[in-house]
């Protein structure tokens, strides 16, 4: 494939419209909206119509008149389509973190109110390190153990021991995929419950939480729905188990009739007691304009869609990159099937400089610690020319040793 193919390819792909919904600054490639997406051009408008009509108009009127209250259910609907449950099944609120949080526990008191021996939390080795760190807790916390695997072994250790099966459906490292009803059902198998991080997968790949018959989910807002830095979180949980316990952050929001202002807690019903404290209402409007730019693609064949873009563009840039960059080893799978929509590259010695080098070319990746280039693709607004353009920066840098500059090895905060 030359650079005039991959221009063609641009001008026959029926998304191609879809990028005009972003603000993307001239001579940038963004590879990087599995970290944080861009900025929708809606939001700002969004934003301020809250801030100088709804907040600074209707005062505290908005919360009745502009459905304030209202907005982690309509807004949890909207998600809800992309990742396939039902209306009234999942909320916007908190953080991925916090979610977990909620939810674990509440599998957790399933399992112990069977009064089961159970009590190992399974899960990937690789596993993003906050969601192991909020099971940790909860393990210690609660009389559980932690066990980590390699992905290739989780199957085997679904045994009788294992109370909650927890993993990210899209590794957020190497940008593998799993196959979620498979291992689904492997754990209902095994008496175990399937918990799943959708941070990296939901508004990116196609995702049927309720045809997977899985138990529990939750998910990012900044990624690939494009909520700006720090959006609200989402939550899932089956209806089978929604009223079953309390959530332990028994906020008012979760509470059957919040301004009852009763000193007792009484939880609301379904998925509406997984709420805790008041809605972040600004970040909720940033957020709805980023699913918004995700739900556009359903007229134009929907996820299915989204998905043929985002292996074609994957597919082009691994094969460019291991076609001119011997020295980088492919670290996400070349099988379609098991790669979400990044990829990644290793090298033992030069992945941060290298990232570097190619962010002040304007090609904006990011690395993950130790040896990990990583780059997203989103195909809402990434042209097949954009992964080839890529893909020769990528070989510039390495083949001219651009990376070993002094300013591409000083370490920021932020990799």
């Amino acid at each position: 494939m030359t650079r005039d193919d991959a221009l063609a390819l641009d001008a026959a792909d029926p998304l191609r419209e879809l990028r005009a919904q972003f603000e993307l600054p001239p001579g940038v490639i963004y590879l990087d909206g599995n970290s944080l997406g861009p900025l929708p051009k809606a939001t700002a408008a969004r934003v301020q119509q809250v801030v100088r009509q709804e907040w600074g108009e209707g005062l505290i009127r908005s919360w009745n008149s502009a459905g304030w209250m209202t907005l982690p259910q309509r807004l949890g609907d909207k998600i809800a389509r992309l990742v396939g449950v039902g209306a009234g099944e999942l909320v916007v609120a908190d953080s991925t973190s916090v979610n977990l949080f909620k939810v674990l526990s509440a599998a957790l008191s399933i399992v112990q109110e069977a009064a089961t021996p159970r009590r190992v939390i399974l899960s990937e080795r690789s596993n993003f390190p906050t969601d192991l760190y909020i099971a940790e807790a909860l393990a210690r916390e609660r009389g559980f153990e932690l066990v980590l695997a390699d992905d290739y072994e989780l199957p085997a250790r679904l045994d009788h021991r294992v109370a909650v099966l927890m993993l990210t459906h899209v590794n957020y490292r190497t940008g593998r995929m799993h196959d979620m009803a498979a291992l689904t059902h492997a754990a209902h198998e095994a008496g175990a419950l399937a918990l799943w991080d959708l941070a990296h997968s939901a508004g990116a790949v196609p995702v049927d939480l309720r045809a997977a018959k899985a138990d529990f989910a939750i998910g990012c807002g900044y990624k690939y729905l494009n909520g700006g830095p720090g959006a609200p979180a989402f939550v899932w949980v089956h209806p089978d188990h929604a009223d079953r316990f309390w959530q332990p952050l028994a906020g008012w929001m979760g509470h059957a009739s919040p301004f009852e202002f009763a000193p007792g807690y009484r939880p609301a019903a379904g998925i509406s007691r997984y709420l805790c404290s008041t809605p972040a209402v600004l970040s909720l409007a940033a957020l709805e304009c980023g699913v918004d730019t995700v739900l556009a693609v359903e007229p134009l064949g929907g996820m299915a869609a989204l998905r043929a873009k985002s292996l074609a563009l994957t597919r082009l840039f691994a094969q460019r990159v291991q076609a001119t960059c011997p020295g980088l080893a492919l670290a996400s799978p070349a099988d379609d099937a098991q790669r979400g929509s990044q990829v990644c590259f290793a090298h033992p010695e030069c992945g941060y400089p290298v990232i570097q080098a190619l962010i002040a070319r304007g090609v904006i990746g990011d690395f993950r610690s130790p040896d990990i280039l990583r780059f997203g693709f989103t195909p809402l607004y990434l042209r097949f020319v954009d992964a080839w353009d890529a893909a020769e920066h990528l070989r510039a840098v390495m083949h001219t040793g651009e990376w070993r500059r002094p300013e591409f090895n000083r370490r920021q905060a932020v990799t």
